[in-house]
């Protein structure tokens, strides 16, 4: 048995970190007069939305950010919810405007979400943002793989020049992902459920980014020695466990570095909420570069 393990990357202690960054921000603009707001769009009665819903209200609200919460009936139509992001469009007091996800089947989410002012896409979903991103002049990157890059500096990865895996390819993490590391002068190869040779392109990765929402589908044994391994994923398993996309009891034997599930990723998944949000306030006022 190797007597080797990974150093257990803590996202909520850095997500603890990234929130006094935000909270100090946060008083430096309220004492300017401005008060970032943040308006939370939850359609239907999904249990999950409502727990993310609820945390992120409660984390914006630590730091002095105020929510604007906008709970909807499944039943809710789609010119509804446009006219809704209408409204909120025109509101000066909300800075930012996140659409929780996935929405009641049938709504078509993209044309929905069209109509959101991109200066208020804290998510980063839009068109706009999304170009930005691809063309290396981010202005709203999503939350998630912004709180994997602190991760990564937390970790002391070495980016560049580095052989980089991200596996998946969601809008919300898989794409902004690969593009934040390419950004950073890695060499990255973006992997999938399709993907014949994952096994291949794990072992050669010096860092691991797996979010194909799978449980356990990457095997410890796959990851290369030495490794940094940020672990997206989680995953509730039959008997109630909360697993990630990675094997962690192989894993941890292998890697230098790994993220746990739960208490990795996810918390800063809210912390850089409250970060875009405070973009989104300073980006209105002239205070930051767009």
């Amino acid at each position: 048995m190797s007597q080797h393990r990974a150093r257990i990357l803590d996202g909520k202690a850095i997500a603890q970190t990234v929130r006094s960054e935000v909270r100090q921000q946060v008083a430096d603009l309220r004492a300017q007069g401005i008060t970032p707001g943040l308006a939370v769009i939850v359609v239907g009665d999904d249990p999950a939305s409502h727990i993310y819903v609820r945390n992120k209200s409660r984390a914006c609200q630590e730091v002095g950010i105020v929510v604007f919460d906008h709970s909807l009936p499944a039943q809710t139509t789609a010119a509804e919810l446009k006219a809704l992001l209408h409204q909120l469009n025109a509101d000066p007091s909300v800075y930012g405007v996140l659409l929780q996800l996935p929405i009641p089947a049938g709504l078509p989410v993209g044309e929905i979400l069209d109509q959101l002012d991109p200066m208020k896409d804290v998510d980063g979903l839009l068109e706009a943002n999304v170009g930005r991103l691809w063309l290396g002049r981010p202005r709203f990157v999503p939350c998630t793989p912004l709180g994997v890059m602190r991760l990564l500096s937390e970790a002391a990865a070495q980016l560049r020049g580095a052989r980089a895996v991200v596996i998946g390819r969601s809008i919300l993490v898989g794409r902004p992902m690969a593009a934040l590391l390419l950004a950073a002068d890695a060499t990255v190869t973006i992997c999938h459920s399709r993907s014949l040779d994952l096994a291949d392109r794990v072992a050669e990765a010096d860092v691991v980014v797996a979010a194909i929402g799978k449980p356990e589908a990457i095997v410890g044994r796959f990851i290369k020695p030495g490794a940094v391994v940020i672990d997206v994923g989680i995953n509730r398993l039959a008997d109630g466990k909360l697993v990630g996309d990675v094997e962690f009891v192989g894993a941890v034997e292998r890697a230098s570095a790994i993220t746990p599930v739960p208490g990795g990723v996810g918390p800063l998944t809210i912390a850089y909420l409250l970060h875009n949000t405070v973009l989104a306030a300073k980006l209105r006022h002239g205070l930051a570069a767009d």
